[in-house]
């Protein structure tokens, strides 16, 4: 049974950090691409990084290149998605997703119909 289960959202000021944690279990690395995903409402849920397997590759969405880093643990089953220098916009619910390795890691930060498995959400609000 694939469980996935997010953490570490909360309020933060702009320029501030915060660091999601997201639990995978039930699934290979060898098998899943693991992915951080956001949404608004009234929006689609979009992209923000995604990560395979190994660890060796990775994606991020151009709105939060140089601001986000995704890593990976599989000794831990577990994904983070660093935050730094955080806006506004980036306020959201914040989605662990993991997707079957049959597509690119970019493929399914891009297009959410490849991510088979998603996890409750977390908020981040950024706001002074």
């Amino acid at each position: 049974q694939v469980q996935l289960v997010e953490s570490g959202g909360g309020l933060v000021q702009p320029g501030g950090s915060l660091r999601l944690s997201c639990a995978a279990s039930g699934l290979s690395p060898d098998h899943y691409y693991i992915g951080w995903f956001r949404q608004v409402p009234g929006k689609e849920r979009e992209g923000v990084s995604c990560i395979s397997g190994s660890g060796g590759i990775i994606h991020y969405a151009d709105s939060v290149k140089g601001r986000f880093t995704i890593s990976r643990d599989n000794a831990k089953k577990m994904v983070y998605l660093q935050m730094n220098s955080l806006k506004p916009e980036d306020t959201a619910v914040y989605y662990c997703g993991a997707g079957l390795s049959i597509t690119t890691v970019q493929a399914m930060c891009v297009a959410t119909r490849h991510v088979n498995y998603w996890g409750q959400g977390t908020q981040v609000t950024v706001s002074s």
